[in-house]
């Protein structure tokens, strides 16, 4: 029992004691048995609105999803390929109840810092089978794929670049600036007096996180990362942090991009493997079809052709396999995919949406209640709120060059974000009336 309480935490609410333990295990084994940790997180959500139901149905947060999910079925009927607009669905509207559950689930920041060391834990194995993949050729047993649900591919995918337990390394670059910007300000926190975290471990895991990132050879990811680290320099106002890691990325970006014979000159200091990924000379002669920018011309045109209702949703792949003879996913940006598949209405509305609850965040983190807590207390809660803050916000800034939806585990852990930030939120008095009703 003594072990269960250090590695469980305990929910303040006892009624909602079981969905939490749920909830901790099943983000704890999601990386690597995405089936069982999907299981633990679907019925720590069921149990949430087994007790909270009255509650979840009065927040007008929620109500807001629930014509958002309207909308979704509308456009979904109204599609040119409805098959794919309906499959297009469960990449939405179950995460949507996963928000409404888990927004009230989580309620204050110690529930927050227990979500980032669950997950800086999980990462470690996901990083360990990244270098044993690179390094070593580590592949998965054949036997193992199936029940895991992943693939461990030796050299990564592409060749040359970690992907670990994920399909794709940008898929993995997308987890880990997610897991490096927690474990960045859980080390942050360590930092603080009377923190009980060993800041050396931390230290660490911050590093593997760091130099995986940097081995996924995802130019959106490094960008990201060096924007995260900033945003924490500012935050803590370590200017000297600031000023390095602007002349470190500076340095680089001249280095790809400076006229010669500057550029000619900083390549002799910075690595080719940084400055030739910049300019894409490490994967040149890319087919038209496959590069971004023909992408985003296409999703631009669907926009226009549809301005209203869109295509329908994951109506993207076909029309544009129609049109270029070449299938592709995704076009590489949420926010012109969602408005092509979904009107302008559909991406107004959910910037909107979200946009309140990021508003309501930072009006929080700006004034932050002392009263109720130590002035050490406080600080802490205020840097692990913040990096969820950040963690978000590189999240929306990963998806506008990327897409994460179609991946359950990045999906997830992104809707999750959300609801730890809106649940902080919910449960501080200053802003109840804009989140949530009154207990009914």
């Amino acid at each position: 029992m003594g072990k269960k309480r250090v590695l469980l935490q305990q929910h303040s609410n006892a009624r909602l004691q079981t969905a939490w333990t749920l909830a901790q295990i099943g983000l704890l084994v999601f990386p690597l048995v995405p089936i069982l940790g999907a299981l633990g997180i679907f019925l720590a959500l069921v149990d949430t609105w087994r007790h909270k139901y009255r509650d979840i149905i009065h927040s007008p947060l929620n109500w807001g999803l629930v014509i958002l999910a309207a909308w979704l079925v509308i456009t979904t009927i109204l599609a040119d390929d409805r098959v794919a607009a309906t499959l297009g669905l469960f990449n939405f509207l179950p995460f949507f109840v996963l928000f409404a559950a888990f927004s009230t689930l989580i309620q204050t920041p110690a529930q927050l810092r227990q979500l980032a060391k669950i997950l800086a834990i999980a990462s470690i194995p996901v990083i360990v089978l990244g270098f044993g993949q690179l390094l070593l050729n580590w592949t998965t047993p054949a036997s193992l794929s199936g029940i895991l649900g992943w693939t461990l591919v030796p050299q990564g995918n592409p060749p040359g670049r970690m992907a670990s337990v994920f399909m794709y390394a940008n898929i993995l670059a997308g987890y880990l600036v997610i897991t490096f910007i927690l474990v960045l300000g859980l080390w942050l926190e360590s930092l603080t007096p009377k923190v009980t975290l060993n800041n050396q471990l931390l230290l660490m895991a911050v590093v593997g996180n760091f130099v995986a990132l940097i081995l996924t050879n995802s130019r959106n990811a490094w960008a990201i990362a060096c924007f995260s680290i900033l945003a924490f320099a500012v935050y803590q106002s370590w200017w000297w942090l600031v000023m390095g890691v602007s002349a470190i990325a500076g340095t680089i970006v001249l280095a790809a991009f400076a006229p010669s014979p500057l550029s000619h000159l900083l390549r002799t200091v910075v690595p080719q493997f940084f400055w030739a990924r910049l300019t894409d000379q490490l994967y040149p002669n890319r087919p038209i079809p496959f590069l971004r920018t023909t992408q985003w011309q296409f999703t631009l045109s669907l926009t226009q052709q549809r301005p209203l209702t869109g295509w329908g949703l994951r109506n993207f792949t076909p029309l544009y396999e129609n049109h270029m003879h070449v299938w592709l996913g995704h076009p590489h940006n949420f926010f012109l995919m969602f408005a092509a598949e979904t009107g302008i209405l559909g991406i107004v509305f959910l910037s909107l949406w979200v946009g309140w609850i990021l508003f309501l965040s930072v009006q929080l983190l700006r004034n932050w209640d002392t009263n109720t807590v130590t002035a050490v207390q406080s600080t802490q809660d205020k840097i692990i709120f913040f990096s969820y803050l950040v963690a978000f916000f590189a999240c929306i800034l990963f998806n506008t060059v990327d897409v994460t939806i179609f991946d359950l585990r990045l999906n997830t852990l992104f809707w999750i974000l959300l609801a730890a930030i809106c649940g902080v939120c919910k449960h501080t008095s200053k802003y109840k009336p804009f989140v949530q009703q009154k207990d009914v």
